[in-house]
């Protein structure tokens, strides 16, 4: 995958961090949930987007 993607899965981890950080300030539990469960979601793409990475780094 490319620069595009691997922008897209650090901006949605970014967005869930804000999101969960704007529902501790405002005592919403769900805003929370949803910005814990973004964050994760963007930060195991990036991780996998990171495996790819070596993977193909390795084998050329």
């Amino acid at each position: 995958m490319g620069t595009d993607d691997k922008f897209e899965n650090k901006a949605e981890e970014l967005k869930g961090r804000a999101k969960e950080k704007l529902g501790e300030a405002t005592d919403n539990e769900q805003w929370e949930a949803e910005g814990r469960a973004e964050r994760a979601k963007g930060a195991l793409k990036q991780a996998g987007e990171k495996v790819k990475d070596a993977f193909r780094s390795d084998h050329k």
